[in-house]
């Protein structure tokens, strides 16, 4: 991962409140990104498609995935996601309320790289977040794109 340029990352969330966390989390993150949200699951899947209003969309380097969405659930969204040979590599972490045992197997069986409970003070955000970019950004190896 060039970490020159800024890091692409979708957030796939209904939750404004939640968006806006994210948002402050990583600014006060060690590395330039671009968020880019989505607050439904089919507008998840056409951004990252490309179709659309989402046609000029970059390719992500990280999809942050919560499970209670519109239209299409996280889940869904996932299983479509590993069937698409075109989208299938792209890193999915579940950052969502849900400490279901039943959400976590599942998530897992749909190859999902990580599922993350999200926590509900700031500085705990702030904390999953920070780990989160350093993990994916500055510890994981990528294959090109």
């Amino acid at each position: 991962m060039n970490i020159d340029k800024p890091v692409e990352i979708l957030l796939a969330e209904d939750n404004p409140g939640d968006v806006m966390l994210t948002r402050k989390a990583l600014e006060q993150g060690k590395l330039a990104n671009n968020l880019h949200v989505t607050t439904d699951g089919v507008d998840a899947l056409e951004f990252l498609r490309q179709d659309g209003e989402y046609e000029d969309a970059p390719r992500p380097d990280l999809i942050l995935l919560d499970l209670n969405m519109p239209r299409k659930d996280g889940q869904e969204v996932l299983e479509e996601l590993r069937a698409d040979d075109e989208l299938r590599r792209i890193p999915v972490v579940v950052l969502t309320s849900s400490e279901s045992e039943e959400d976590i197997v599942r998530s897992y069986e749909l190859n999902a790289n990580a599922y993350l409970t999200k926590p509900v003070d700031f500085d705990g955000f702030v904390e999953i977040v920070n780990r989160l970019e350093n993990f994916w950004f500055q510890v994981v190896k990528f294959p090109e794109k």
